[in-house]
């Protein structure tokens, strides 16, 4: 890799502080996208991605199929599953989610569908998104979510295999 493409993923390298002290970033030059990896295991929470407990940065899963555009969820309407909480806009969003939450909460257990598809767990924002057959899916960024559109059956079914295995690596 020459120097200045090196220095343009310096550059472009974005860190953000999570649960873990190395939180990855995925960084696309060009047509190049490159992930880093989480430096240290997931905390074992069913491999949710959750910060200090709280799931997909406490955004309701819910609103995204109900409102079209994702909504900050509120402490007064929680619900924990899977070993992390949940929280909603409102009371008839949480009782949606406890009636069957495989519907409304997010592939890969709300990480980065684009980093899971490329082997590695990476942290999400609210508003990179999309349904796709029914089903939700986050990404880490704006720029991840328009890489991640220029295949996404493909990166659906490579983040399907990628997934299990993941999960078990960070269970341990």
């Amino acid at each position: 890799m020459n120097p200045i493409t090196l220095a343009k993923i310096a550059i472009s390298s974005i860190i953000l502080l999570g649960t873990v002290s190395t939180v990855p970033s995925i960084i696309r030059t060009g047509g190049l996208a490159i992930a880093n990896p989480i430096s240290e295991p997931v905390p074992s929470s069913k491999a949710i991605f959750s910060e200090d407990g709280i799931a997909i940065r406490g955004t309701d899963p819910v609103a995204y199929f109900t409102e079209g555009r994702p909504v900050q969820g509120v402490k007064d309407y929680a619900y924990e599953w899977q070993g992390v909480t949940w929280l909603f806009a409102n009371a008839k969003h949480r009782d949606l989610f406890v009636s069957n939450p495989e519907a409304y909460a997010p592939q890969y257990g709300g990480f980065c569908a684009y980093g899971v598809s490329q082997g590695t767990l990476v942290s999400i924002v609210p508003e990179a998104w999309a349904i796709v057959d029914g089903k939700l899916y986050l990404n880490f960024s704006a720029d991840v979510q328009q890489l991640w559109q220029e295949n996404i059956p493909g990166y659906i079914s490579q983040a399907d295999q990628a997934w299990p295995k993941l999960v078990s690596q960070n269970a341990q």
